[in-house]
């Protein structure tokens, strides 16, 4: 700007300062007579000397005032253009990008469930004769919860029970049978030994001899049968008891017992309903003094969380109020489909405000090894090309910058590849952030927390 004028004074300038020193050299070579003829030469007076020195300072002075004053109005106006464009550049608050603190309050969603929850199905066959526990009771184990008309039970138990006494009987006559065969075999033996004695005497004949040889082998035969009949009618007998004290089992299954302290979650049948063994659904029993909840753990946060972990519980209906829990024990693996890790938490729950089915918010508090780097999530630009954040350079120039998004805390949200930290971005960059546009950067608090 204004360069032609520059050059121009700085030429005339230069042209006085040589005119002043040729002036000056000419004075000199006159004082030392080295100018005009060696015989007369010029010897300047007083008067001479102080014109030639004013002119001098004249034409400094028209020199300076020529060239300077034009010089600074130059430089004024320049700075005055300058501060005008620095005027119109947008002023916008800028941040740095920082970590998030090392203690997170991990929040994941879960649904309360009993730690201990079964179904009732009827055992034995027959028509409900009576309910003697109703939905929402609280009971104790063993407590009586329904009792069974079961006529037909009854019946096959009267069964039962003759058959065994038929079994005792035939075990009772196979013992008799036992013990007369037991004294034929002892009739045969001595009949065989006399006629042995008397056969090697000469007095009966060989063959009168074998007969009665071969009735004792006969009576020992017959005493082995019998006792092994005694063993079958045993196992008779021990087959009939067994089937008795099962139909005896099933008639006790007419009342129908809770197997464990809880409350009764489900009632599904009414007085007079016929119920089948193994396929009718009594009752619901649930133990709802300790309730548990399983949460997936991301995978970044995996490695902190323990089984002894203390954690908190926070539900809609409960508004302000946080109920304390604990981990209980970790899957110590991580689901290939959602690359989370499924934790139980345990509550206690005494009171029995909770109750099983509960939508609740569980909060891990832990301490992070790397904690992640976060901005507002107003800093974030989303555009078709994916997430940006604009990056402002220590000159006031603007670059967008793709970044990968990390977990979204809504106010927030973790960045996890694509800046670094201490990064200085727009703290809200609106639809002015183009990549190469200066600002005016004004500082702000900083990174959110």
């Amino acid at each position: 700007m204004n360069g032609p004028e520059t050059a121009k004074s700085d030429s005339a300038e230069q042209q006085l300062r040589r005119q002043v020193e040729d002036l000056k050299r000419q004075l000199r070579e006159r004082e030392e007579g080295r100018s005009g003829p060696p015989i007369q030469r010029w010897h300047p007076s007083g008067i001479t000397i102080s014109a030639l020195l004013l002119g001098a300072v004249v034409l400094l002075v028209a020199a300076f005032f020529g060239g300077y004053i034009p010089f600074q109005r130059r430089e004024a106006s320049v700075l005055a253009d300058v501060q005008q464009r620095e005027k119109s550049l947008p002023r916008m608050e800028v941040m740095r990008v920082g970590r998030s603190s090392i203690h997170s309050d991990l929040t994941l969603p879960g649904t309360l469930q009993a730690v201990t929850e079964a179904p009732i199905l009827a055992r034995a066959d027959g028509y409900l004769k009576s309910r003697l526990v109703d939905l929402g009771d609280r009971v104790r184990a063993g407590q009586p919860l329904a009792e069974i008309d079961a006529p037909e039970v009854d019946q096959q138990i009267r069964q039962s029970e003759a058959a065994v006494e038929q079994a005792r009987a035939a075990l009772e006559q196979a013992q008799a049978s036992l013990e007369q065969g037991k004294a034929n075999r002892e009739l045969a033996r001595v009949t065989a030994e006399r006629w042995k004695t008397l056969a090697a005497e000469g007095v009966v004949s060989q063959q009168e001899n074998d007969q009665n040889q071969a009735q004792l082998a006969s009576q020992n035969a017959n005493v082995q049968a019998l006792e092994k009949a005694i063993s079958a009618q045993r196992s008779n007998v021990a087959a009939s008891q067994a089937n008795l004290a099962r139909l005896q089992d099933v008639q006790g299954y007419r009342v129908v017992k809770a197997p464990f302290d809880g409350m009764i979650t489900l009632r599904n049948v009414d007085v007079g309903a016929l119920v089948s063994t193994g396929t009718t659904l009594l009752y619901r029993i649930a133990q709802t003094e300790t309730l548990r909840t399983y949460v997936n753990v991301p995978q970044d946060d995996a490695n902190s969380i323990h089984a002894g972990q203390p954690a908190q519980l926070t539900l809609s209906n409960f508004p302000g109020r946080r109920f304390p829990g604990a981990v209980a024990r970790t899957a110590n693996a991580l689901d290939p489909a959602s690359r989370t890790m499924l934790v139980e938490v345990d509550v206690p729950n005494p009171s029995g405000v909770l109750f099983p089915g509960m939508y609740a918010e569980v909060e891990l508090g832990n301490a992070r090894v790397n904690p992640p780097l976060v901005v507002p999530a107003q800093a974030l630009i989303i555009r078709s090309d994916g997430a940006q954040l604009a990056v402002v350079q220590p000159d006031g120039i603007v670059h967008l910058r793709k970044v990968a998004i990390g977990r979204d805390y809504g106010d927030r949200v973790e960045i996890v590849q694509g800046v670094e930290e201490g990064t200085t971005i727009l703290a809200a960059p609106g639809e002015i952030a183009q990549d190469g546009v200066k600002i005016i950067p004004v500082s702000s608090a900083g990174a959110q927390r």
